[in-house]
């Protein structure tokens, strides 16, 4: 495949560039296994960025423990992600994906806690954690 993300590289630049997990994750809308990430337990302070182009995607004041096995957050960072209509699981989900190379993420769900009442269900592998006070990894 030779499609071109939104960021500019090709499908194969990818690739090259992610752990294959976080590339089937990111380009290939997979889902890894529940409980499997350790930024599940990540309770530091810091932003949590898109694993592929780095776009910083949540603040760790966003995160919360949903019980589902994936890191969840009730709100991005405003224009962060963007959202699409999914079907792949029969009834319709909104999936979302970062703003600037298109990696999925996870999806969104009505469910989380105030004050936006949203759960962002993310895919760990999407993404990468940076402590609060080091610098953002550049891509």
């Amino acid at each position: 495949m030779t499609e071109t993300s939104p960021a500019g590289k090709k499908s194969e630049e990818w690739r090259a560039l992610l752990p294959a997990e976080s590339f089937a994750v990111l380009f290939r809308e997979a889902t890894e296994p529940p409980g499997s990430s350790p930024l599940n337990h990540e309770k530091g302070a810091g932003t949590f960025v898109c694993a592929a182009c780095h776009l910083p995607l949540f603040e760790s004041a966003t995160k919360y423990e949903s019980g589902t096995g994936w890191p969840s957050f009730f709100a991005p960072i405003e224009g962060s992600v963007g959202t699409k209509r999914d079907f792949r699981m029969i009834l319709p989900r909104t999936e979302y994906h970062c703003a600037r190379c298109a990696g999925h993420q996870g999806h969104v769900f009505p469910d989380g806690p105030q004050p936006t009442g949203k759960r962002y269900c993310n895919n760990g592998v999407a993404l990468l954690f940076v402590p609060e006070g080091e610098p953002l990894p550049e891509r």
